[in-house]
């Protein structure tokens, strides 16, 4: 067996490498900082929201300790909790999921679209029109829809924010693996009422720890969220709501300054690489990832499908190339949530289906070609070999 701490060993996620590459300026912004004697909510975190919302294409940032808190703070910020119900998908970070619940709310979980592994509007739609007709035994009131922009493609924003509007339900966009993806031109995070975001060190804007960001456009809302993450606070040490604790800390965000002005060089990469994927593995009848017209995937993960996902994520470990599986059980089926969610009409059929076929290559800014040309030349012997 490899060693995966060999120097030679190619990891799925470099978040290191990400640091090493911006190295100075980012250890001149701690320094700095640390010398302003500013550590929670100061001049970096203000900065940073305005820098951070105004790139997305919207008003407002409200930075927070996690993206799974940027959901619920988003949620809370919308007045959901319990009797209602939030719409969202079973193929996505189990804090999707558990975010919804945290708020008092129930989670209604649609099926996917096969290609793209995002919400299908299709399934949304009928899931809805069943809880409205009562077909569905299901107890509560449709408050809201979260599409998860999964892997860097965007959901069909444009279908399902026509079905919001249809139905009068609100829509809050987990963008935790698509900063900086876009639809027709138009970033994601900018569609729905208010957007979730994950600085977690892996995703395409990651931090070197904790954070997330809620975006949005309406000031009703940012007044909201800016009492929701500190306590209930209008005035300090008054409460005014019941609110929490989740606030970006400064450090963070001097760091996510800087890795932000790279962004957009950095998804042109990780769009390079794919495509370098694409061309050398065209030929091996592996299904691989899809990009709808109109859409500008920015690749948070570059996703394989296989039936023999398993010996191939084994023959690659072997050969000093590290693969991940995001996510190999959908939240439904997880042991906390099995027979306790409630699933849309149709059933997850796609869900289930894929949760065991896909595997996720190495992918980052760092990467270099003639490591994506070893791991596809490792990928088309594989497949030679009868595999």
């Amino acid at each position: 067996m490899c060693n995966t701490h060999d120097n030679n060993f190619i990891q799925q996620a470099n978040p290191k490498a990400g640091y090493l590459a911006h190295k100075d300026e980012i250890d001149t912004a701690i320094q700095n900082t640390i010398d302003s004697g500013y550590y929670i909510l100061g001049r970096e975190v203000d900065t940073f929201e305005k820098e951070f919302a105004s790139y997305i294409g919207s008003k407002f940032g409200v930075g927070v300790a996690s993206g799974t808190d940027a959901i619920e703070i988003a949620l809370r910020a919308l007045g959901i909790g319990p009797n209602d119900l939030v719409f969202t998908v079973s193929h996505t970070a189990v804090a999707t999921v558990a975010a919804i619940e945290r708020c008092g709310a129930t989670p209604v979980l649609i099926d996917i679209d096969p290609a793209t592994f995002t919400m299908d509007p299709i399934h949304l739609e009928r899931a809805i029109e069943s809880i409205n007709n009562n077909h569905l035994s299901i107890k509560g009131q449709p408050r809201a829809i979260i599409p998860v922009h999964l892997y860097g493609h965007p959901a069909d924003m444009v279908a399902i924010m026509d079905i919001a509007e249809k139905y009068e339900l609100f829509v809050i966009e987990d963008c935790a693996q698509s900063h900086g993806a876009l639809i027709n031109g138009k970033r994601t995070g900018s569609f729905g009422q208010l957007s979730a975001f994950s600085f977690y060190p892996t995703k395409n804007l990651g931090a070197l720890g904790d954070g997330g960001c809620v975006v949005t456009s309406k000031p009703s809302l940012k007044e909201k969220l800016l009492m929701l993450r500190q306590y209930g606070w209008r005035e300090r040490y008054i409460s005014d709501i019941a609110g929490l604790n989740s606030r970006l800390d400064e450090i963070q965000a001097a760091i996510l300054r800087v890795k932000l002005r790279y962004l957009d060089e950095s998804n042109l990469r990780r769009r390079e690489i794919a495509s370098m994927y694409n061309n050398l593995l065209a030929d091996t009848s592996l299904n691989i990832p899809f990009e709808r017209n109109g859409y500008q995937h920015v690749y948070h993960q570059y996703v394989l499908r296989s039936s023999k996902r398993d010996k191939l994520k084994e023959f690659l470990k072997i050969n000093s190339v590290g693969t991940s599986i995001l996510y190999p059980v959908p939240v439904h089926l997880q042991p906390s949530y099995k027979k306790r969610v409630l699933v849309g009409e149709g059933g997850l059929k796609n869900t289930e289906k894929i949760c065991g076929q896909i595997l996720s290559l190495p992918i980052y800014p760092e990467l270099t070609n003639d490591q994506v040309s070893y791991i596809t030349d490792l990928i088309t012997r594989w497949k030679q070999s009868g595999s």
